[in-house]
């Protein structure tokens, strides 16, 4: 059975997704998992706020359509500075819109529980997450930019829970 995962790294400047594809056999153990597409969406801080949200709706409506997904998983929201916060609030909005519209289930995990579920780690840094990244999906490079490797980690994070 194959399952396939998008994973979403909300942001509105910088919005990073990646997609798996999760192989089960019959019994449900797992016969791997690959990368099959990973990048961002980036809007231009020049833009106004509404032409922002509706690049990323477009941008997203566009990949879910191509790849219909079968689960969804997102990074919480997790900031220090209040108008960050905000601002990604409003894309995430978006994202959740898109989803819901294509009766996409989603998942949600905090960077920590990611962190954990990668390297058994809760306060691992961002390299250590990469390489986990990297290993997991046998890829010979860390992803670039760093939003789409935590996009295709939320995604793993999401696999591992279901197995």
């Amino acid at each position: 059975m194959e399952k396939l995962i998008i994973g979403l790294d909300p942001g509105l400047a910088t919005l990073g997704f990646g997609i798996i594809c999760c192989q089960t056999d019959d019994n449900g153990d797992n016969n791997g998992v690959k990368t099959l597409d990973c990048g961002v969406i980036k809007t231009p801080a020049s833009a106004k706020m509404g032409d922002r949200l509706r690049m990323i709706y477009e941008d997203l409506h566009f990949l879910v359509s191509e790849w219909q997904p079968d689960l969804a998983a997102v990074e919480k929201l997790f900031f220090y500075r209040m108008g960050n916060a905000i601002l990604v609030a409003q894309a995430r909005g978006v994202l959740t819109l898109v989803l819901a519209q294509n009766n996409i289930p989603m998942v949600e995990f905090t960077p920590p529980q990611v962190k954990q579920a990668l390297t058994g780690y809760g306060n691992a840094d961002k390299e250590e997450v990469q390489e986990a990244v990297m290993r997991e999906l046998d890829l010979e490079y860390i992803p670039k930019p760093d939003d789409a490797a935590d996009a295709l980690g939320v995604a793993l994070t999401a696999w591992f829970q279901s197995e």
